[in-house]
């Protein structure tokens, strides 16, 4: 029921998008006031979120470590999934961020039958998230065709590249291909695993349905319900230029599209989207593992009033001394205990 609710969330969300423009006409709304809307909780829920972060405490050293620690000279480690130094912890960001390589070592667990637990390599997750992620960054890089004027030289190489095949009048782009593909992928995986369907949740689905929706709907748009590409650029570089205007006649099939992509930009901040952010202030990949190296003090610790060994034995080194306890420091013998050695 997880993925049905949220199916039927992402189809409520284009309904109203649909009645809202075509019965309605509130078009003005939908192509002005709910962008800037959607923009102003992108930017003040990422500020939030970053500050909230920023403020939490992370007292000592705590990155996730899978192999040798810097230790002794002869003793090899490894600099990247146990960095010691800042060039160490850059590398391992680096191949994380834009490889994904801790997805690529992860590992599946299956039970068989006689009730043995099998470790399996699973790199289908790994190649599916980065052709998801990798699609959607060039999707999103070729759309700024509607928001300047002339249009960049590397947006247009980069669409040219995409449809490089030219299959079709307007040419089929491969990311759109691709990144379907992998949503259905990530989808089948939640659904048909029974460990995998157990653990997911409505939030869990719902990306996966509106991005899809995001992508069906586009697709629309180019291969079957045409729609006015001038005047869906008049509404991009209105909006970016704080002066929007709203050109009739564009299509109910771009509102819908352009509704469901505002609804991600306002959700984004507040699911679990925000990893794309939060991957660059996770301490367990962006600190050095050098505690063997330097010492490390929680600034957050209050001042204790402590009493030291030393201390503690000038307060009961007499009283030791009569229990014949050790002392690192003798007694030392009173002026009378002197004068009555002196005169026997």
């Amino acid at each position: 029921m997880n993925w049905i609710t949220s199916m039927f969330i992402v189809i409520l969300l284009a309904g109203i998008a649909l009645v809202g423009v075509g019965a309605a006409g509130l078009n003005y709304i939908f192509a002005v006031i709910i962008p800037y809307i959607a923009i102003a909780t992108f930017i003040i829920g990422m500020v939030a979120r970053v500050i909230y972060w920023s403020r939490s405490p992370v007292p000592f050293r705590i990155p996730t470590t899978c192999g040798q620690e810097k230790s002794l000279a002869w003793v090899k480690n490894n600099n990247l999934d146990n960095p010691h130094t800042l060039w160490g912890v850059i590398g391992r960001m680096f191949l994380e961020i834009f490889f994904f390589r801790s997805l690529f070592r992860n590992t599946k667990m299956t039970l068989k039958n006689n009730g043995k637990l099998v470790y399996g390599a699973n790199q289908w997750l790994w190649l599916a998230g980065l052709a998801f992620h990798y699609s959607f960054l060039i999707i999103f890089l070729r759309h700024f065709k509607f928001f300047a004027e002339p249009v960049p030289q590397w947006v247009s190489a980069l669409q040219f590249m995409d449809g490089f095949f030219q299959i079709g009048v307007p040419s089929l782009l491969l990311t759109d291909l691709i990144i379907l593909g992998a949503l259905t992928y990530l989808f089948l995986r939640r659904v048909v695993l029974p460990q995998i369907r157990y653990i997911s949740m409505p939030g869990d689905f719902f990306p996966l349905f509106l991005i899809g929706g995001i992508v069906t709907s586009g697709i629309c748009m180019r291969h079957f319900s045409k729609v006015d590409i001038v005047g869906v650029k008049e509404i991009g570089t209105g909006l970016l230029s704080f002066n929007p205007v709203v050109p009739d006649g564009i299509g109910v099939v771009f509102y819908i599209h352009f509704f469901l992509v505002m609804t991600l930009i306002a959700y984004f901040p507040f699911s679990k989207l925000i990893h794309m952010g939060g991957v660059f202030m996770s301490p367990t990949r962006n600190l050095a593992n050098n505690n063997r190296a330097r010492r490390h003090v929680n600034p957050w610790n209050y001042p204790v009033k402590t009493h030291s060994y030393e201390e503690w034995e000038d307060e009961f080194r007499d009283v030791m001394a009569e229990a014949g306890m050790p002392l690192e420091k003798q007694p030392q013998a009173s002026a009378a205990d002197e004068a009555a050695e002196k005169e026997e």
